[in-house]
């Protein structure tokens, strides 16, 4: 990461230097050629007869020209000026934006990697335990169970990989039938409960709830905030987890009783990437995928997802669609 930052910092020196050099350049060119001009109006009035009964006139034309074309230089300067800053401004974010990317990406690859290794070396060590030791039936259960839950979360890892290159690659095609949201929602709800029997989840979910949309990207998109308020909050506490339709109007919503959210980081929980804090420190696992897949998939479902303080502690994310009438 320290790499990057001196690129960084390299960069923003470069550019500071070539804006001073191309401002200076700028406010030479405009003192050479007014120097000139205020020369060539001397040499004028010098040719001037002092005598001549015109000479207040002839005196006067020259006066003006040279305000004339000291304006002209004024304003070609600025014109020059303002387009430079703009230029150089543009470039700089450019850069700018691309360490920004960059650091993400290798935060990205950083926690990809974390995440691959740790559920296949825990699925590994499960089952090399099952093959070397005779274990009674409830710690082979124990260690099955573990590590279908290892799997399953390998599984939603390639899934949200996938789903993400497929929409930078713009060749996401959801195809949207009519689905019970209700069922489908409860089915996800039931799944979590099993992997992790010792959370609590306080479900609140309207019956015959239906809408048009993608089964799987929805199940993606149930799994992924699920997850999330899994992740960042403490173990004995809650996950409130509620689907209810009003006028036409459908709200899931995911509410966990974490640390919450700051007011800054609102505004990019849902880009690609971003994970608060440093890789090499951060204690939560993740790829900074789960939230901005779960944007662009209410997104292709004609909805949208906002996020708001929970009244207790932590977090809501709610997803609203519109409903129809099943």
């Amino acid at each position: 990461m320290s790499f990057i930052k001196k690129k960084f910092a390299l960069v923003t020196l470069v550019y500071w230097v070539l804006l001073l050099y191309m401002v200076s350049a700028l406010l030479w060119w405009f003192i050479a050629l007014n120097n000139q001009n205020y020369a060539m109006a001397s040499m004028r009035i010098a040719d001037i007869n002092k005598d001549d009964p015109a000479y207040l006139q002839k005196l006067a034309i020259i006066e003006s020209s040279k305000q004339r074309k000291t304006t002209q230089y004024i304003g070609e300067g600025t014109t020059f000026f303002v387009l430079i800053v703009i230029g150089a401004v543009f470039v700089y974010r450019a850069a700018r934006k691309q360490i920004k990317l960059s650091v993400q990406q290798q935060n990205f690859m950083m926690a990809i990697t974390h995440e691959l290794k740790t559920p296949i070396a825990i699925t590994q060590l499960n089952l090399e335990t099952l093959q070397k030791r005779k274990l009674e039936e409830i710690q082979q259960n124990k260690l099955i169970q573990n590590t279908i839950q290892e799997a399953n979360r390998l599984n939603t890892l390639c899934n949200n990989i996938l789903l993400a290159a497929q929409i930078d690659a713009g060749s996401l095609q959801a195809n949207h039938q009519e689905i019970n949201f209700s069922e489908l929602l409860q089915t996800c709800v039931q799944d979590f409960t099993i992997r992790y029997p010792q959370r609590k989840f306080i479900v609140k979910i309207q019956n015959n709830i239906f809408m048009l949309g993608e089964e799987l990207l929805l199940q993606m998109l149930a799994n992924n905030l699920i997850d999330n308020a899994l992740k960042y909050s403490p173990k004995d506490a809650d996950i409130d987890i509620a689907l209810k339709e009003a006028n036409h109007q459908i709200q899931f919503s995911v509410a966990d009783n974490g640390i919450g959210i700051s007011a800054d980081e609102k505004k990019k929980v849902f880009d690609k990437f971003y994970r608060t804090g440093d890789e090499n420190t951060r204690m939560t696992k993740g790829t900074g995928l789960g939230l901005y897949l779960c944007k662009k998939i209410v997104e292709t479902h004609k909805g949208y997802i906002s996020v708001t303080d929970n009244l207790t502690q932590g977090t809501i994310f709610t997803a609203s669609f519109t409903a129809t009438n099943g």
